[in-house]
């Protein structure tokens, strides 16, 4: 069984894009309004940009921790 990279799926736009609209076509589909539609997007969008730029900063992060005792020496 593979092992499912989570950081990377987590961060893929290609996986948020689809996700926002799914929603955005499911909200539409049950009748609501493309308004509100538009307005659950923007909000899944931002929502992934945020946790792209976390999970990003995390693994610099963790990559920078490794390196600073050999900077100092």
């Amino acid at each position: 069984m593979k092992k499912i990279d989570w950081k990377r799926k987590l961060t893929s736009r290609k996986l948020w894009a689809a996700t926002a609209s799914f929603v955005s076509m499911l909200i539409v589909a049950m009748g609501g309004a493309e308004n509100t539609a538009t307005q659950v997007t923007a909000l899944i969008m931002a929502g992934a940009s945020v946790i792209a730029y976390i999970i990003g900063e995390g693994l610099t992060d963790s990559a920078n921790t490794g390196t600073e005792g050999k900077a100092e020496e």
